[in-house]
């Protein structure tokens, strides 16, 4: 019966050349191997990131061309970087029109006496109710085609309609309103 146990098949879970644990092998016969495990010894699995068999991580061979080209785009991203800032440092030497600040949000804002919530709904209900303009842009060549640009419509329609119901939900109410 012992004799039996001895002749067993190697197993697919258990690993080529199986060491005990601890015991690291000779750098020789890993440097022969391709892809194998410092700390066990069995090769890794094809594009695997861990070893099947000991969970360690796997060491990340990077190439001589792989630096190269990773130095040359910081040298790309460094200089971006810098045009970038001596693009926004020029911007700021722009005049630009006085009308211009009635378009910013907080004007906006001021004006129409929204809170900041209510006032970015209004802006999603708009977008919205003009998606579903564009949508009619769509030609239809047949009866299927033009259901299916008026159900796209009705469906912009209706997140405009809930952007509007947020946007009343979120304002906040006035002193005049409180009174009543």
């Amino acid at each position: 019966m012992s004799e039996v146990v001895q002749t067993t098949p190697q197993e697919f879970w258990r690993p080529p050349s199986p060491l005990p644990l601890g015991e690291v092998p000779e750098p020789t016969s890993i440097s022969t191997m391709a892809q194998v495990c410092v700390r066990c010894g069995s090769e890794f699995l094809s594009g695997s990131h861990f070893c099947h068999t000991c969970g360690s991580q796997r060491k990340a061979a990077v190439s001589a061309s792989t630096k190269a080209d990773a130095a040359a785009l910081a040298h790309v991203w460094e200089q971006a970087v810098d045009g970038c800032q001596r693009l926004l440092s020029a911007g700021r030497r722009i005049n630009f029109p006085s009308w211009l600040r009635y378009l910013h949000f907080h004007e906006i804002k001021h004006q129409i006496g929204l809170s900041t919530g209510s006032l970015i709904a209004f802006v999603i209900g708009l977008a919205c109710v003009a998606g579903a303009l564009l949508v009619g842009l769509l030609t239809a060549k047949t009866f299927v085609d033009w259901q299916a640009i008026q159900f796209y419509r009705a469906e912009w329609l209706l997140a405009a309609t809930a952007a509007f119901v947020a946007g009343i939900l979120l304002k906040k109410r006035s002193s005049e309103d409180s009174d009543d």
